[in-house]
């Protein structure tokens, strides 16, 4: 089956505790991960090693939905996150491995995302975009101080 791969790096100024909790907390997933047209609701999350995530995009103007979920298969708080993906949709198998790996730097954090085993009907530069604009809204939720 042919696969893709997409590579992404971003420093942020925030720390990577806040970036951390932004891949597991399910309202700041909805706020910040679907690509721009899209919403996102969260079905599951069980966010311990072994646990199941599902959640589904729903593009806003059609109103046409897909879900996917998968499994948490390492977490290390403020460090790096590992979850598999499968989309329910037969046209698009397989399953990807997303592995989010965290650094504090000077300035924030050092964020690199790995996302492998993209089905290849997906252009990898369709793949790119989505996680770009998924990234600048998690840049603005992470990077917000906001007096408490």
């Amino acid at each position: 089956m042919n696969t893709h791969t997409v590579t992404l790096h971003r420093v942020l100024r925030a720390p990577p505790e806040r970036i951390y909790r932004a891949f597991l907390d399910p309202a700041a997933m909805v706020k910040w991960l679907p690509p721009h047209g899209f919403t996102a609701l969260v079905h599951e999350m069980d966010a311990r090693v072994g646990g199941r995530y599902r959640m589904s995009f729903t593009h806003f103007a059609s109103g046409h939905s897909h879900a996917f979920g998968g499994i948490y298969r390492e977490l290390q708080p403020g460090l790096r996150i590992v979850y598999t993906a499968a989309f329910d949709d037969p046209n698009l198998p397989g399953e990807m491995q997303t592995a989010v790996s965290l650094r504090a730097v000077s300035c924030g954090t050092e964020m690199v995302v790995v996302q492998e085993g993209i089905p290849g009907v997906i252009p990898p530069e369709s793949c790119h975009l989505g996680w770009q604009e998924s990234l600048a809204m998690l840049t603005l939720l992470v990077e917000a101080e906001i007096p408490g």
